[in-house]
């Protein structure tokens, strides 16, 4: 087997560990708002996921996906995988300026028992707004990558 065939099978588990613990986030942010009193809990979950789960994966998808194009009969310039490589960016800054402080903020107003505050409710709607619009620019770039559009 060649080195693209095992890089792709890489990248693809590397998306399918990022994007699996990202939608479980929903579940989990659905769970404390309807039983707020394990809020530091599954707060402090998520987090971990996303440190120890998707983080990573989301930093071998650009590696393997890089190497794949320079070692593939592919290149840069490619429709699909240069609006991939755009979006991707956008998501990442994305979810880095937006999604992670407002979900580092619901864990410290959870920590310091205001979770039923105004504030916290604030707060969990733009950690789930922000985590839903990150969602859909990933589910722009799996399109992207599937379908691979001309």
């Amino acid at each position: 087997m060649s080195a693209y065939v095992w890089l792709k099978l890489l990248h693809v588990l590397a998306a399918i560990v990022a994007v699996g613990a990202n939608v479980t986030y929903f579940v989990w942010l659905r769970l404390i708002r309807t039983a707020s009193t394990d809020d530091v809990f599954v707060l402090n979950g998520i987090q971990a996921l996303d440190r120890r789960l998707a983080n990573p994966a989301y930093i071998i998808l650009p590696v393997t996906g890089i190497i794949m194009v320079l070692i593939g009969d592919l290149g840069f310039s490619t429709f699909w995988i240069a609006t991939s490589i755009g979006l991707y960016v956008a998501m990442g800054a994305f979810a880095g300026v937006f999604f992670s402080p407002s979900l580092r903020r619901q864990v410290q107003m959870a920590q310091s028992d205001g979770h039923s505050s105004a504030e916290y409710a604030a707060a969990a709607k733009r950690t789930t707004a922000t985590g839903a619009i990150t969602m859909v620019l990933i589910a722009a770039i799996i399109y992207l990558m599937v379908m691979k559009p001309s």
